[in-house]
């Protein structure tokens, strides 16, 4: 069975992603974001509440048949959405990282608009 598809448009604290068109807003105003950070977004959004781990985002950002310098571009890829989200790493106010294991959002749950 499918999972439900989820609104294109979700909304986090001043934050606004919109998964159709690849964009964030914060305050109604566009900010710039590469793919890859949004992509990490992208997922940490659809599971609320719960922790990315590493294995998810590799799967998520890079092919199986992809070679790449794995920690350091998911560790850039993180460190540019915390950079968007006026977040830190030594005081996370959006994001928690779970050493080892993973990351996840804001124990705040995401709201869908329309």
């Amino acid at each position: 069975m499918e999972a439900p598809a989820r609104n294109p448009r979700t909304r986090f604290g001043p934050f606004e992603e919109d998964s159709r068109s690849g964009e964030m807003y914060k305050h109604g105003i566009r900010l710039k974001l590469q793919d890859q950070p949004f992509q990490v977004l992208a997922l940490l959004l659809e599971r609320p509440g719960d922790v990315v781990t590493r294995e998810d985002l590799r799967q998520k950002l890079w092919p199986a048949d992809t070679f790449v310098d794995f920690d350091n571009g998911l560790n850039s890829a993180i460190k540019k959405l915390r950079d968007v989200l006026g977040d830190s790493a030594d005081e996370p106010a959006t994001s928690r990282r779970c050493p080892a294991v993973g990351i996840d959002l804001s124990r705040r749950s995401p709201e869908e608009v329309e």
